[in-house]
């Protein structure tokens, strides 16, 4: 074989970059069909959501009544979504695969490395989203309706899956940082603060103290007033602007810490 030979056998037998677009679906398709194997990461996140929900309202909807809320079920909602969407993610799949060394032999691959962590996104804003419909639902038997009919309804899981996805840029920085279930399985403990110093049983005029304070710049409380507007008030933009824009700013924080986490963790490998 001669010199010009041997170089272009060489160049029709090195391996090609698939695209970002397929790398992407590639990652989250894999994602996705592990979901039936990890059920013990995502059977909690339906059921405590909706036990809380059923507990609040049998406990707090006739107290509720005395603080302005007219319908305390409606008011509810939003925070079992909110529960249901938070913190699911497929960190500890990545956890698995940093330490069982796939994750390493992915960055040997031509594979975008950006599309090794979109992918895992990508899988976790469809996991969250198709996790709010079975809430949903109960708030639809228990007497919930939406002022903004079907497509608030669609609005409302796209909201609710937007802000799961800005969720999951935590525990996936923590995942490729430390490599470490342990630290993962506890980046839930994140949401605490997000999920209690806010409007979840009162609503902001209620509020007093360090509480109204606190409440007043958690980024839930203006997601949760997106929500419940789209289930009482009907379109109005003042509502809505501001949970959207709650929702791009912790996604932009935490997307920030997840993809220089991946770049620390590419070059270490």
């Amino acid at each position: 074989m001669s010199a010009s030979e041997h170089r272009h056998s060489s160049v029709n037998t090195a391996p090609r970059r698939a695209g970002f677009t397929r790398d992407l679906i590639s990652v989250a398709i894999r994602a996705l069909r592990s979901i039936p194997r990890d059920l013990e990461t995502v059977v909690p996140a339906l059921i405590i959501p909706v036990f809380f929900f059923v507990v609040n309202i049998g406990a707090l909807e006739n107290v509720a009544q005395s603080t302005g809320v007219s319908d305390f079920r409606a008011f509810q909602l939003p925070v079992a979504i909110i529960f249901a969407v938070t913190g699911v993610s497929r960190a500890s799949g990545l956890v698995t695969d940093i330490s069982t060394g796939y994750f390493d032999r992915l960055l040997l691959t031509p594979m975008r490395r950006s599309a090794l962590l979109l992918g895992l996104m990508v899988a976790d804003l469809a996991l969250v989203m198709v996790l709010c419909i079975p809430v949903i639902i109960l708030g639809l038997i228990v007497g919930v309706s939406f002022a903004t009919g079907g497509l608030g309804a669609v609005t409302f899981v796209v909201i609710a899956g937007l802000w799961g996805l800005a969720f999951t840029g935590f525990p996936y920085a923590i995942a490729l940082r430390t490599g470490s279930p342990g630290a993962v399985n506890s980046s839930f403990l994140l949401f605490f603060p997000f999920a209690f110093l806010t409007t979840s049983f009162l609503p902001q005029q209620a509020l007093t103290g360090w509480l109204a304070t606190i409440a007043d710049y958690n980024p839930v409380t203006y997601l949760l007033s997106t929500l419940r507007s789209l289930l009482s008030t009907g379109w109005t933009w003042a509502e809505l602007w501001p949970g959207l824009l709650s929702v791009s700013g912790v996604g932009a924080f935490s997307f920030t810490l997840a993809f220089t986490a991946l770049r620390g963790r590419v070059s270490r490998g």
